[in-house]
């Protein structure tokens, strides 16, 4: 279905159906017309085409229609043209608000008629939403906002409250249902037209401290009014003249300082007060009212909230003001305001400096002996939730001004300390702190001392039991009773609880049910315990308790930050086992979990091992005379130029020029050792052939074969074998020498194969069989070698001859024999 048919649906159904049938249609028409928005929107300039006409004249018809419903003298027509009004401004948009004007006169017009509460709480919210649409055309504003703001405000006011003729202020009604639609409509509207507002501060005032003094527990305005109002009344700075917010702000946070001080000197009456304020003005604190009297204020205090009467409603009262001083703290102003951190400070002091003795400890705090006993226990029930109110506001103030607190962090976290010590018995007091305790970790955590630690060591354990699942701590107490029952104190025992042990598990899941909040707190705080407090610090039982919570818990982070902050080494202590293996087991799957197990790094070309393996796979392709790719070897210098180790560098010629001229390369078993000596050593025969020097024999006994750590690199372990002419060639099986002697032979012929080797090595004793294979080896490759020089000049060098001269005189003379031979 086109928009333009949806549209035409609509105002045939508008125009066709009864009135007192319309609310049953009004929310499918609202939704409806959500689907009309490209009609609705659509400028008037594109509306002339003739396919554009007829949408035209049904938005006219819709317009038409609304407003004749909006003056409708049915309650079903107007309520239907509410709904419908505002589900076209809102798609509709800039077309539609220009031409709202009767829309807007006619939803004032309900809020003066006897209409349902329903139909005048969605004329309020409808006007409302008028108001903020027009807010970004400033066109609009000046037409539509400004002038009829006023007429809503006042009209709002008379809904909730009453203005006698002879008293500037209101009074709040009995019965008030529309109370925190009004409000929701003022907290909205005021921080952008606050000078429309300023004329009415007045009286928007003396309601609101009305609706903040009153008592939350008596059940006659619900919380929620409660925090609209306290919300509302910070942001009257917002009227105040120009450039006089930031002091307006100011003086109101100061004022509602003075009557929490004011409060708590009725409250505190039944105990001797150790605090003494750095403020003089507190010090001497004078009380209106007898002792004998009830405990209460006659009222009205300097922000101007009436009295209170009961140690009861003097709770309640310095419950909320301390919750309005946490919502100064935490609303934005309009300008730069100067926050009394010191007198905030002072007052948590006072606050906090009066806990609930513990059990049997009563005689150990200073009381009023004026004062009853029943007011002074009282006061024990009502301290936990007004500590509770002092930690929200540390929580606020650092949500707030986060590190612009450091300076004060100190005084926060003693104040704090004092409390849960006294009071943890309370489950809001340990959640209360919990949350405090993660924002003031985040930023003083790293730099905390060992004294801090230790006074930090109470929270901690506290958090590690309510972190655990309700079954672990009931199976601690079971274990506790089952101990009980083996010192035979049978008369404590519970017979139910044996005969149906669902009751225990019923009463564990309900006790479970009732805290869900203080384990998600404790959950929350668990990690940072972990990862922002000095291991160095932290006991080793305490750190042990850390991961076994952790463990027993399945907590993943907290697991991750212990794995991550390991306890250091300390000499003389073993070391202490990481949680690695309990968080793999438990969370094989988690990406965080397998790069602690097996990182993957990419792999860094450039040691040597890997430089030498890429060498020796060139040179033997180069020996066995497969040819080398010039562009494979420049890649493999490029890559390898900055990474080979110096003993390279400087080995004769280079591994381009091997690939050029045919040069056999120098191996790894020919250092550049090999070739110094050879040059040395080498000489000039007659003939111009190179000659090896003679050399004195040496003796070789049977464990002189093996490798001697004292020869050098240059020496080679070779074995002899019979050539194709039948003299004694080399062939080499070991990078390892021994000592050798090499004698004299004459000059091979220029065509037979010549092997360049710098050194050649003898061993006697060697093995027929190998001494063939080697030979085999060596003469396909001499063979080869020989090949390519077959079409150029012969070659001067030729293989010297070897004598193999055993140490006894009978094999020299066989040795000779066979030369001759």
């Amino acid at each position: 279905m086109t928009s333009s048919t949806s549209l035409r649906a609509v105002t045939h159904r508008l125009t066709t159906t009864p009135v007192k049938e319309l609310p049953h249609l009004a929310s499918f028409l609202a939704a409806s017309l959500s689907d009309c928005g490209d009609i609705l929107s659509a400028p008037q300039s594109q509306k002339s085409a003739n396919s554009e006409a007829g949408n035209a004249l049904q938005v006219h018809k819709l317009k038409a229609r609304l407003t004749s419903l909006l003056q409708d003298r049915s309650f079903e027509g107007r309520w239907t043209a509410v709904v419908l009004v505002k589900a076209t401004v809102e798609v509709g948009q800039w077309e539609i608000l220009r031409e709202c004007e009767p829309w807007v006169r006619g939803l004032l017009g309900i809020l003066s008629k006897p209409d349902p509460v329903s139909t005048k709480k969605l004329s309020i919210i409808t006007l409302t939403r008028i108001f903020h649409l027009t807010y970004q055309y400033q066109t609009l504003v000046r037409e539509i906002t400004t002038p009829s703001l006023p007429a809503f405000i006042t009209a709002s006011l008379n809904l909730v409250s009453v203005k006698p003729s002879s008293e500037p202020h209101r009074k709040l009604k009995q019965e008030t249902p529309l109370l925190e639609t009004v409000l929701h409509a003022f907290n909205d509207l005021i921080a952008r037209h606050p000078t429309v507002f300023r004329p009415f501060s007045a009286q928007i005032h003396s309601l609101l401290v009305q609706i903040i003094g009153s008592s939350t527990s008596t059940g006659s305005l619900p919380e929620q009014v409660v925090e609209l109002s306290q919300k509302l009344f910070i942001s009257l700075h917002n009227c105040a003249p120009k450039n006089t917010s930031g002091e307006e702000w100011t003086n109101a946070c100061k004022l509602t300082i003075d009557s929490i001080h004011r409060a708590a000197d009725h409250a505190f009456r039944s105990v001797i007060e150790q605090w003494e304020s750095t403020d003089p003005n507190f010090r001497n604190a004078t009380l209106t009212r007898d002792s004998s009297q009830l405990v209460g204020d006659d009222g009205p205090d300097p922000l101007g909230l009436p009295g209170w009467q009961g140690i009861h409603e003097g709770g309640d009262r310095l419950t909320a003001l301390l919750r309005l001083l946490s919502g100064f703290m935490s609303t934005r102003t309009a300008s730069t305001v100067n926050i009394p951190i010191g007198a905030v400070l002072d007052l948590t002091s006072r606050l906090t400096s009066v806990t609930v003795p513990r059990e049997g400890d009563d005689d150990n705090v200073q009381t009023n002996p004026e004062i009853g006993r029943e007011e002074r226990e009282g006061l024990w029930i009502e301290l936990p939730r007004i500590h509770v109110a002092c930690i929200d506001l540390f929580s606020n103030i650092l949500a707030s001004l986060e590190t612009g607190v450091i300076s004060v962090a100190q005084n926060i976290l003693e104040q704090t300390l004092w409390l849960f010590e006294a009071e943890n018995f309370h489950s809001g007091i340990r959640a209360a702190s919990y949350h405090l305790m993660k924002r003031l970790l985040l930023l003083v955590g790293p730099s905390m001392t060992k004294t801090n630690l230790s006074a930090l060591s109470i929270v901690i354990r506290s958090c590690c039991r309510d972190v655990l699942p309700s079954d672990t701590n009931s199976a601690s107490q079971s274990q506790v009773q089952s101990k009980d029952k083996a010192k035979g104190n049978q008369g404590s025992a519970n017979a139910d609880a044996f005969l149906n042990p669902a009751l225990n598990k019923g009463g564990n899941q309900s006790g479970a049910v009732a805290f869900v909040g203080l384990q998600s707190a404790a959950s929350k705080l668990f990690p940072i315990l972990l990862s922002s407090l000095p291991v160095e610090y932290m006991p080793l039982p305490l750190r042990i308790e850390l991961d076994r919570t952790a463990i027993l818990a399945a907590d993943q982070e907290a697991m991750m930050a212990s794995v991550l902050n390991p306890v250091p080494l300390v000499k003389g202590r073993r070391v202490t086992p990481s949680i690695l293996p309990f968080l793999a087991r438990r969370y094989p799957k988690e990406l965080e979990v397998e790069c602690l197990l097996r990182p993957r790094m990419p792999v860094l070309i450039g040691g040597s091992g890997i430089t030498e393996a890429i060498l020796d796979e060139e040179e033997d392709e180069a020996v066995k005379g497969v040819s080398v790719d010039p562009a494979k070897t420049s890649l493999s210098n490029h890559t390898f130029e900055n990474s080979v180790p110096p003993s390279f560098s400087n080995q004769g010629p280079s591994r381009a020029d091997v690939a050029q001229n045919g040069v056999q390369s120098p191996s790894k078993r020919n250092l550049p050792e090999d070739t110094h000596s050879s040059d040395h050593t080498l000489s000039k025969s007659q003939d111009g052939s190179e000659e090896m020097p003679q050399t004195k024999k040496a003796r070789l006994q049977s464990n002189d074969i093996a490798p001697s750590e004292d020869s050098g690199p240059s020496l080679l372990k070779s074995k002899v074998s019979p050539s194709l002419d039948g003299r004694p060639v080399a062939s080499i099986s070991g990078s390892q020498p021994v000592p050798a002697t090499i004698s004299k032979a004459p000059a091979a012929p220029a065509t037979a194969p010549s092997m360049s080797a710098p050194s050649i090595a003898s061993v006697s004793n060697a093995s027929a069989s190998a001494s063939a294979s080697a030979a085999n080896r060596i003469q396909t490759t001499n063979v080869q070698q020989a090949g390519g020089q077959a079409d150029g000049e012969e070659s001067d060098e030729e293989i010297p001859a070897l004598n193999i001269e055993p140490d006894t005189d009978e094999e020299e003379d066989e040795e000779d024999v066979s030369m001759e031979g």
